[in-house]
């Protein structure tokens, strides 16, 4: 597995090795002890998730605040996505920075959202199958949220603004400046 670093601290993309021929491939798509060896981390996942969306469903940007904040592991199944990680820490030198990554089926990548980093997707092929790993069990009463279109955070969904389906809970989030970190 080859673990390339981002512009963003402690947020990683992974590309493994896959293994192909005439019947298929095979990869591996986690192991605990290398994944904490190249993030240099002590992480331990403790929930999988997985959605299925059509084209334009954006989703995010999500977090979870204080003890319940979590740590994702994502990655796409079937189809491609682009996946949006910005940086909320308050005293990080990359505050109100993002970083985007392109997962697909394809390319198999996967990327690590640390904790303190509000995270979201857009599906850009037809239909997604997007999974994920969790460090932290989901607990609604720590939610949060900035809005997907804040112009401070100037994020480049790569889809016109018309073709995006947004939830009726992540269209009314609060910007960056008036979100709750």
């Amino acid at each position: 597995m080859t673990v390339i670093e981002t512009s963003l601290k402690d947020c990683f993309i992974f590309e493994p090795k896959v293994f192909g021929d005439k019947r298929g491939y095979f990869f591996e798509s986690f192991n605990q002890h290398q994944f904490n060896k190249l993030t240099d981390t002590n992480i331990n996942f403790v929930q999988d998730n997985e959605s299925y969306s059509t084209k334009g469903v954006l989703r995010g940007l999500h977090y979870q605040l204080g003890k319940h904040a979590q740590s994702k592991l994502v990655r796409v199944i079937t189809g491609s996505v682009l996946d949006i990680a910005v940086d909320i820490r308050k005293d990080s030198p990359t505050f109100g920075q993002h970083v985007a990554v392109e997962l697909t089926s394809e390319n198999k990548r996967q990327f690590f959202v640390p904790k303190g980093f509000a995270h979201g997707f857009v599906v850009l092929s037809e239909t997604a199958t997007f999974a994920y790993k969790c460090d932290n069990y989901y607990n609604k009463e720590s939610e949060g949220g900035i809005i997907y279109n804040d112009p401070t955070l100037n994020i480049d969904w790569q889809l016109p603004e018309r073709e995006l389906l947004v939830s009726e809970k992540d269209v009314i989030l609060p910007t960056l400046e008036h979100a709750k970190l």
